[in-house]
């Protein structure tokens, strides 16, 4: 039996179809690859932002561990009436007081420099390597004032405990100022404002 020839009209439809396939597939291809690449690219977004979140977290950190040192450093010199030496950078182990800058720190704590102009950048008092960021401080003593509520008692030089000035009813007030920078120049700055006083308490955090 002989099969009839084909038409040359079955031809082009043939090949028509086949276009349209090929086409479609390459559509399919292209938009694939796309939405293969906007993933990837998404993906390593958000890897960087995640990155950048524990960074600036460590950076806060590392800066809230300075100012914590800062109110050991003035707590310890008003209690010893000087900068403890072994928080000197000289020290050994090496303390966090860059050496030769004690001695301003010591008359910044105790108030003979009150609102001495140097800052954690320039010529710091803290200086320290934590968790990969290098943190510098400087501590200023703002002012001094009686203590809340006992004004009276301190003008009468009250003995009481927390009210006369031999008392210790004078709240010094001192800003630690905090930056902590890595390789990267991720920084994190942090200020606080603390008040101690002269009876031994602790330094107490302001708003």
């Amino acid at each position: 039996m002989m099969r009839e020839p084909m038409h040359k009209a079955d031809k082009t439809v043939n090949t028509e179809e086949s276009g349209i396939a090929l086409l479609t597939v390459l559509l399919l291809l292209v938009t694939m690859t796309i939405i293969g690449i906007g993933a990837m690219t998404m993906s390593g977004f958000g890897t960087k932002l995640a990155g950048f979140g524990r960074s600036a977290e460590s950076g806060a950190n590392a800066a809230e561990a300075c100012i914590g040192t800062g109110v050991k450093i003035i707590q310890d010199t008003i209690d010893l009436g000087k900068v403890n030496p072994l928080f000197v950078s000289s020290a050994i182990p090496p303390g966090p007081v860059p050496a030769g800058n004690d001695v301003t720190l010591q008359q910044e704590i105790l108030g003979q420099l009150d609102n001495n102009p140097d800052s954690a950048q320039g010529a710091p008092n803290i200086s320290q390597i934590i968790n990969g960021f290098t943190v510098n401080g400087d501590i200023d003593r703002l002012y001094a004032m009686p203590k809340a509520g006992g004004a009276l008692q301190f003008a009468m030089g009250y003995e009481g405990t927390g009210a006369g000035a031999s008392g210790g009813g004078v709240d010094i007030f001192y800003r630690i100022d905090c930056v902590a920078t890595n390789a990267a120049n991720t920084t994190s700055h942090i200020i606080a404002v603390y008040a101690c006083t002269l009876t031994g308490e602790s330094c107490q955090r302001r708003p």
